[in-house]
């Protein structure tokens, strides 16, 4: 179980946070692989991690939809798709080997992701293969689910590619699938692990909690100010890279 939280892991989930909601993620990948790396039971991770998740891009989606920014129609059909399969990966029982693996090929593909170009396609028309990415949006809720990660900063590159929309409907769209699959996988584990250990986990991991609390509202109203969001996307990609192959090497 989770002893005494230390001060270096609660900094880590901030800095965490704070990179992750400058452009528009939650983070839960990078969040259960930190507790894998300090040495939390596996079977906990997901529950912690989706919990930070919910925190970090709760605000964001929030923010979004009274800016009036979320395209509501189109992004409620990609969530619809997404949140059940979500429920049923946070349902699936794992091996931990397979666990770690599974989280640590997800942060190397993340990292990649995160060096995607990101360009404001509000005056360019649909690609033709637009009308199929809802066709990803269940593989990603179920790895969501099974991982402990929202899966977004999968889906978001994805929509870029395809112009599916502009930049900021965009980072709208993905803020909200984090949220919604966040809450269904965390509703499959807790029905998997029961609300005994959930409790346990949270109560324990109180402080990384507030940590990406006060991470979370920093990176969404300063980080992007402060640096070219370019470089804050390369500054997160650094760090989940290393975290990953960090993650696999000890598999």
């Amino acid at each position: 179980m989770i002893g005494a939280v230390p001060t270096l892991l609660a900094c880590a989930f901030l800095v965490t946070a704070l990179l992750y909601a400058s452009v528009g993620f939650g983070g839960g990948s990078t969040y259960a692989a930190l507790l894998a790396l300090s040495g939390l039971d596996y079977r906990l991770l997901p529950l912690v991690a989706l919990a930070c998740n919910i925190v970090v891009v709760t605000g964001g989606s929030i923010r979004f939809a009274r800016a009036g920014i979320t395209p509501w129609r189109r992004a409620a059909a990609i969530v619809a798709l997404g949140a059940p399969l979500s429920f049923l990966g946070g349902l699936t029982p794992i091996k931990e080997a397979t666990f770690l693996a599974l989280l640590g090929g997800s942060l190397v593909l993340t990292s990649l992701t995160m060096l995607v170009p990101v360009k404001d396609n509000a005056n360019a028309p649909p690609h033709r293969t637009a009308r199929w990415i809802m066709l990803a949006a269940p593989p990603l809720g179920y790895l969501a689910g099974v991982v402990g990660i929202g899966g977004g900063i999968f889906l978001a590159p994805l929509l870029h590619l395809t112009r599916w929309h502009d930049a900021r409907a965009i980072a709208a769209t993905a803020s909200l699938f984090i949220l919604v699959n966040s809450l269904f996988g965390l509703a499959g584990q807790m029905v998997k692990n029961g609300p005994d250990l959930f409790g346990l986990a949270l109560g324990a991991a109180l402080p990384l909690l507030m940590a990406v609390v006060i991470g979370g509202q920093v990176g969404s109203l300063l980080a992007a100010r402060l640096l070219p969001p370019q470089w804050i996307r390369w500054l997160t990609a650094l760090l989940v890279l290393v975290v990953g192959v960090r993650l696999l090497v000890g598999v």
